[in-house]
């Protein structure tokens, strides 16, 4: 009985690890198919290619407009500095080279190179002093030693010369020109004289003088001066010339010049004041009898006009010959002008309505 007893407990142990294991392999297998339904996402980077679209313009229809180019901003390029011509340091030289000046423009070319020497030595290399002495060697016609004035500015450069270096360079480069090439360039036109002897302040007279330019002719405005000699009549019937200068006021009608019309005016202003009692009665009234008007261009007289024409014997040029249109003067009425005429500004029409 008890070989059964144990037999059967055998067999129950066996069954019980038989179950055991059957359990365990189901539940397993259980877990895999469960894991095998979840769905598995991946993520991956995949490069997007966009495309270029390039059309082709049909036949009668216009080609496609381009998209619409965005440009940097840059700053802007800031305009190279304007070349001037560098100042005299020595006040004593630059006085010196203004009278230099006016001798030059008066035809004393001995008085002019000896007031530019004794400023070349006070002011040694000065870039103005030396342009100066090889315009009146210029002028006076030793062209060698205006060359090597010229050259000495040449070699001091832009940071030496400012504006000086290229009117130097030309010099050198193109030559000199001689008096009978400047002939046929300038000529003075046909003056127009206001006078107004009623003036407040004392008698008034307004020069409007035309510079008159030739077609095709290149001429450099720096180089053109225009030299007026008033002269007066005396209570007495003598003729003086003026010796004080700041009774005439000069301007230019328009600056700078675009040679409108083939012309550019210069405006005179000359008034002779009011004289007191004393000083009338010692030299007597002044009243104004007329012009010499010379017209030079890089130092070279080129024309003159007289008025009354035996004023140009006076200061030592001839009268001009024939009788051509722009020898003698306009004169200007003031009791035939309009009444809103403007002494100030004669040569322009008064606006309508005015």
């Amino acid at each position: 009985m008890k070989g059964e007893r144990l037999f059967t407990l055998a067999c129950c142990g066996l069954g019980l690890i038989v179950l055991s294991q059957l359990l365990i392999a189901g539940m397993a297998m259980a877990v895999r198919i469960e894991e095998g339904r979840q769905v598995k996402i991946v993520e991956r980077e995949v490069e997007k290619l966009v495309p270029i679209r390039i059309s082709v313009p049909v036949a009668g229809e216009p080609p496609a407009k381009p998209m619409a180019r965005v440009e940097p901003v840059l700053p802007p390029v800031p305009e190279p500095a304007q070349l001037v011509t560098p100042a005299i340091a020595d006040p004593r030289s630059e006085i010196l080279v203004t009278e230099a000046r006016k001798a030059r423009i008066a035809g004393d070319m001995g008085a002019a190179i000896v007031k530019l020497e004794q400023a070349l030595v006070e002011s040694p290399g000065d870039p103005t002093v030396l342009y100066e002495l090889g315009m009146v060697h210029e002028m006076m016609g030793i062209y060698e030693k205006a060359a090597d004035y010229y050259e000495q500015v040449f070699q001091l450069g832009v940071s030496g010369a400012g504006n000086l270096y290229e009117a130097a360079a030309v010099k050198l480069r193109d030559g000199f020109e001689q008096p009978s090439d400047l002939l046929g360039k300038l000529a003075l036109g046909r003056v127009r004289i206001f006078n107004d002897a009623k003036a407040a302040g004392g008698q008034r007279v307004v020069l409007t003088i035309p510079v008159q330019k030739a077609p095709g002719q290149e001429v450099e405005a720096g180089e053109i001066e225009v030299a007026v000699t008033f002269f007066n009549k005396t209570d007495k019937n003598k003729i003086v010339q003026l010796e004080d200068d700041t009774w005439a006021e000069p301007s230019w009608v328009t600056l700078p010049f675009d040679w409108a019309g083939g012309e550019e005016s210069l405006r005179m202003n000359y008034q002779i004041p009011v004289r007191d009692e004393q000083t009338a009665h010692l030299f007597g009234e002044l009243t104004y009898y007329g012009q010499v008007v010379a017209l030079t261009y890089k130092g070279e007289v080129l024309d003159v006009q007289a008025w009354p024409r035996d004023l140009a014997s006076r200061i030592g040029q001839a009268a001009p010959a024939g009788d051509k249109p722009g020898d003698f003067p306009e004169f200007l009425d003031q009791d035939i002008l309009p009444p809103n005429f403007d002494p100030d500004i004669p040569l322009l029409n008064p606006l309508p309505g005015e």
